[in-house]
């Protein structure tokens, strides 16, 4: 089984901007409780991935590369709004840190991720680093998708 182990930020300041940055198209096909169903284009590549439910920072997942005409296909059928980002990746203290910085109905908010091996396992956080949002589910792609960041009271 795939196993997905990832803590979520808030970001400040600009300095992760200098790291290249990859175009992320991604929709959902199923919001249920137990499960949600994404397809992402990012450039060349299309893929498939089923998230089960979040428990702490971990949960199930199971991705699939698919052709890019069926990504297109299916961002075409997905629920709710598709989520647009910019995705930069930084090698900061022997871990990849993602930075999303999202487009559209979801601009101004800028979000890092970073996969760990366990839920324990410390981490250096780069100094652009802030607040720890890993347990608030509005942070969530999938809930990005269904109330966007444009419509929050802030």
């Amino acid at each position: 089984m795939g196993i997905e182990i990832e803590r979520k930020f808030l970001v400040s300041g600009t300095a992760w901007r200098a790291a290249e940055s990859v175009h992320l198209r991604q929709g959902y096909l199923s919001h249920d409780k137990h499960r949600t169903v994404r397809v992402r284009l990012a450039a060349d590549a299309g893929a498939l991935t089923i998230k089960g439910v979040t428990a702490g920072a971990t949960r199930a997942e199971f991705e699939y590369a698919i052709p890019v005409g069926d990504a297109r296909a299916l961002l075409d059928i997905c629920e709710g709004s598709i989520v647009e980002k910019r995705r930069h990746v930084i090698e900061f203290a022997g871990l990849s840190w993602e930075v999303d910085e999202f487009l559209g109905d979801n601009a101004g908010l800028v979000v890092a991720e970073v996969e760990l091996e366990s839920e324990a396992q410390s981490i250096a956080r780069p100094h652009w680093i802030g607040e720890e949002v890993t347990h608030d589910p509005r942070y969530f792609n999938a809930a990005l998708s269904r109330k966007p960041y444009a419509t929050w009271d802030r």
